[in-house]
């Protein structure tokens, strides 16, 4: 599988992505296992809620341009490490879907977005949406797994001279080879 290198607007929308994704697992999971304060909990929690609520339309671009700009040559021409890549990126998509799916849907008020905009409540049986709350807490884990091993593998790929982080930097973005996996 290639692709057919990194747009500018992909290199945004994976650098967008991995703030978003960064900020509200790392902040999310702060407030959940730490004492802290009423305010902040609930601070944290109205701005990760009106953040990932924007971000939701960013996620859908990005999925839709990481299979358009994919060209599948069949699984046979594909390294084993190339056919593990290929599963992991699927894997992460797939886990934010989720996170993003299961978050809106464990929802017990609107949702309010930044003062803005309020969305209702998708559900409203207290049964189901504590179910969603467990999910959205396993996904979440899974999820920052994924991750770890994402950047793992990006620090293992730099330190073998691959230089994924200058392909995804916005000064390369578009040229002609300049990527594989996204």
């Amino acid at each position: 599988m290639t692709v057919s290198g990194y747009s500018r607007q992909r290199v945004l929308l994976h650098w967008l992505s991995a703030a978003v994704i960064l900020w509200t697992l790392l902040s999310g999971f702060l407030v959940a296992g730490f004492e802290v304060s009423a305010h902040i909990k609930e601070s944290v929690a109205f701005f990760n809620v009106s953040l990932t609520t924007v971000f939701i339309p960013f996620y859908l671009w990005r999925l839709f341009l990481f299979f358009t700009h994919t060209r599948f040559s069949g699984m046979k021409s594909l390294s084993l490490v190339e056919v593990l890549a290929l599963f992991a990126h699927a894997l992460i998509y797939l886990f934010v879907g989720a996170v993003l799916v299961t978050g809106v849907l464990m929802m017990d008020r609107p949702i309010d977005v930044f003062g803005v905009i309020e969305i209702d409540q998708p559900l409203s049986d207290p049964q189901l949406i504590v179910l969603f709350v467990t999910v959205h807490t396993w996904v979440c884990v899974v999820l920052s797994l994924l991750l770890v091993a994402h950047i793992g593998a990006v620090i293992v790929h730099e330190a073998c001279n691959h230089r994924v982080l200058q392909r995804m930097s916005l000064r390369l973005c578009g040229k002609p080879g300049s990527g594989r996996l996204e």
